[in-house]
């Protein structure tokens, strides 16, 4: 049976060869202590092998503990150096150094300095982890089918890029995994992904800016959306900070600046002039279908992303534009 809350891959054997005593030492060690150990470089080297995988990769793993929004990590340990990224509240780093109150770490595509005073490190970061870390499955085949119903016989209700996840919520005998394609529950073949649990990792600034030539109205939209990045998922629900469904939260966005809009994603997909990818800009609409049929929307915020209230489990969230098959594109901005 998969235990969701425990990184996979580590097996009971390994576990048992590892030395009790440098475990120990590695889980409970804080910032400071990581970085002025008396260890030769071969046994720290060690060390980091044996726990390798053991903290979902991370060998100094860092859990970022700020009350809201995101914490800014900087090009120079410096309040005002230059901003690289944002690590999201309870996403995961790895410490490479630390140093004067700094730490510089590397998450996802991103690596700079951070204070080190809103990290959680050592034993809490790995307590911390496995109640935060989630079972995903990541595609493995280009154009991953998404189907109705365990069985290749079933419905095929859309496809998911290669390299794209997919929040696990069951893995059954059969060899079918149920995820959740963004709010709902539906079916991929465990012989067409790799499942691994994952923490949430840093958001690069290209992910946070946009291109030239856009226009004010459509950076301000996109900005003061991803605001709201983190925030829950509430079927039915249209508040940006206590929750929002999909179509909830692109209205109560388009809202602040004058623009109504109905509460459905289908209905949404018939306002405006449908436009092809190749036009997408920020603040554009891009809508996703379950067979056939339009069943959720999306912000397009430049740079082949998108932000939406995607699922209970994950909450506002930026993905690719193309993390599923979109079925029509649409601008509201004219």
């Amino acid at each position: 049976m998969l235990l969701l809350g425990e990184p996979l891959g580590v097996q009971a054997s390994e576990l048992s060869r590892r030395n009790a005593q440098d475990t120990e030492e590695l889980l409970t060690a804080g910032i400071g202590e990581l970085f002025t150990s008396e260890l030769s470089k071969i046994e720290y080297v060690e060390i980091a092998k044996e726990a390798e995988g053991a903290l979902w990769g991370y060998t100094h793993l860092g859990i970022c503990n700020v009350e809201e929004n995101n914490l800014n990590i900087r090009q120079e340990p410096d309040e005002s150096g230059k901003m690289v990224g944002k690590l999201p509240k309870n996403a995961a780093c790895e410490i490479v150094s630390s140093e004067d109150g700094w730490a510089y770490i590397t998450s996802g595509k991103v690596e700079g300095y951070v204070k080190e005073e809103y990290l959680i490190t050592g034993y809490e970061a790995k307590k911390r982890g496995g109640e935060l870390a989630s079972a995903i499955a990541v595609a493995t085949a280009d154009g991953l089918n998404i189907r109705e119903l365990p069985s290749l016989e079933a419905e095929v209700v859309t496809q998911v890029a290669s390299g794209e996840s997919l929040d696990i919520v069951e893995i059954q005998d059969d060899g079918w995994i149920k995820v959740y394609l963004d709010d709902e529950e539906v079916f991929v073949s465990g012989d067409y992904v790799e499942v691994k649990s994952d923490l949430e990792t840093a958001i690069t600034m290209t992910e946070l800016m946009y291109g030239q030539g856009v226009s004010d109205v459509r950076v301000d939209i996109c900005q003061y959306a991803k605001q709201f990045l983190g925030n829950p998922y509430v079927w039915g629900g249209t508040s940006l900070t206590k929750g929002a469904d999909c179509s909830g939260f692109v209205l109560s966005v388009f809202a602040k600046y004058g623009v109504s809009l109905p509460h459905s994603s289908r209905a949404q997909a018939n306002m405006g002039t449908s436009i092809k990818a190749s036009e997408l800009q920020p603040g554009d609409l891009v809508f996703y279908a379950k067979g056939g049929t339009i069943n959720h929307v999306a912000l397009y915020i430049g740079g082949g992303q998108v932000i939406h209230a995607s699922s209970p489990k994950t909450g506002i969230k930026i993905s690719s534009y193309n993390y599923r098959t979109p079925q029509k594109m649409v601008r509201i901005l004219q």
